[in-house]
């Protein structure tokens, strides 16, 4: 069973029309993605948009051959005009199964948004899904044999992968290609950075799949480490990493801290922007979750982490930190390392880089910004990827 992909973008394409953001700046030429729409096998086509003809002679294709159209989602504006030939659009029920000539089968999936998607049986016996924009498939809780290709709104909707993740339909051999791409995220390396996290890629359009031929699924790294200042975007680049993944643990090393209401607010602000799906667990003891199998973890933040080991070692007096509090942070700093180098889990940890600042004027800022230092490079020698966060920029140092 073959796909070509007559269109990538979101409803409105990319660039958008009148849009002066600078994604949409930027994208131009082989960037630049018309509305998406999905040929299959040259029979079936899935969402029709402006120019849908026009598209397909450009990938060396043709619509003469289409026996059934379906739509996935309300199209705003007005009514996109039937080319010549090809039968009048239509929508599957949501779980009933449309059986064409050709040998395909179309089942209808029910979203938790407004729209159908449609999960494809060719011939061959090969399968696929397609989610429409802004939408997830709703009400997944048997487990399911895994799909070869999935075409879905992965950067507006991470979620939507992780659901499928949770119940097999996507597998470690899924091809999960991102459709619907809107400006949301700058086209280029910063768009296939994020979908490679996510274990999910972009084509062109134009591009034709072949459902369950071989595909270099992105690796995800399982151990990353995430850097940044303050407000520079850590958190969020940290969290966007496994969103989707279901089940993650979120590990937040700093407590609740009682009476402090700026710190309350900080920490409300982050579990808002948590999926429901994820647990959180608010402890220091790192090392015996980094032993255990389990989920992925994220660790939110080796900084506070830090501040903990060394109230523990005396490591704020001078006298303690000389009699052996120095040499006991050092093991507990080598300990975690070694726990980060032996773990299963997929990890993501973020911590602050503070070294590149002013000097602290106390002393013991001044050991706490060179411990911090030495914990981050431990750290990172243990993880496939490194990354710095810059003004909310994502800059790759290893990986």
């Amino acid at each position: 069973m073959d796909v070509t992909l007559l269109g990538t973008g979101a409803p409105a394409g990319l660039p958008r029309p009148d849009c002066p953001c600078a994604a949409c700046a930027a994208a131009q030429g082989a960037q630049a993605r018309a509305a998406t729409a999905l040929l299959v096998d040259g029979a079936l086509l899935l969402d029709l948009t402006p120019g849908a003809a026009f598209a397909a002679a450009r990938a060396g294709r043709s619509l003469a051959g289409v026996r059934q159209v379906l739509l996935s989602h309300p199209h705003d504006g007005p009514a996109v005009e039937v080319p010549a030939g090809l039968p009048q659009p239509g929508r599957v029920p949501d779980g009933r199964e449309l059986a064409l000539l050709t040998g395909h089968r179309v089942r209808a999936v029910a979203l938790d948004a407004p729209g159908t998607g449609y999960a494809v049986t060719g011939p061959d016996g090969r399968r696929l899904l397609y989610v429409p924009p802004g939408g997830a498939p709703a009400g997944l809780e048997e487990r399911a044999e895994p799909y070869d290709l999935i075409l879905a709104d992965v950067v507006g909707r991470p979620d939507g992968l992780a659901r499928l993740r949770a119940v097999g339909a996507a597998g470690p051999t899924t091809d999960v290609v991102a459709v619907h791409l809107d400006h949301d995220v700058p086209p280029g390396p910063e768009l296939a950075r994020r979908l490679a996290a996510a274990g999910a890629r972009a084509v062109p359009d134009g591009t034709t799949l072949t459902v369950g031929a071989y595909e270099d699924v992105p690796d995800v790294p399982r151990r990353t480490l995430v850097l940044g200042g303050a407000r520079s975007g850590k958190s969020v680049e940290a969290e966007r990493r496994l969103e989707a993944f279901p089940d993650v643990l979120y590990v937040a090393t700093g407590g609740t801290r009682g009476g402090d209401t700026e710190w309350a607010a900080r920490v409300s602000a982050h579990r808002e922007r948590r999926p429901g799906s994820w647990r959180t667990t608010e402890t220091c003891d790192l090392v015996p979750l980094l032993k255990d199998d389990g989920p992925p973890l994220l660790v939110d933040c080796l900084s506070l982490w830090l501040t903990d080991a060394m109230d523990a070692v005396g490591a704020w007096d001078d006298a303690e930190w000389a009699g052996g509090g120095e040499r006991a942070l050092g093991d507990r700093v080598r300990e975690l390392a070694e726990a980060v180098r032996d773990t299963r889990r997929t990890v993501v940890a973020v911590s602050n880089e503070v070294g590149s600042g002013i000097v602290p004027a106390t002393a013991s800022g001044r050991r706490y910004r060179d411990e911090l230092g030495r914990l981050n490079a431990a750290f990172a020698n243990e993880c496939e990827q490194v990354l710095l966060l810059v003004a909310g920029q994502t800059l790759v140092l290893r990986g």
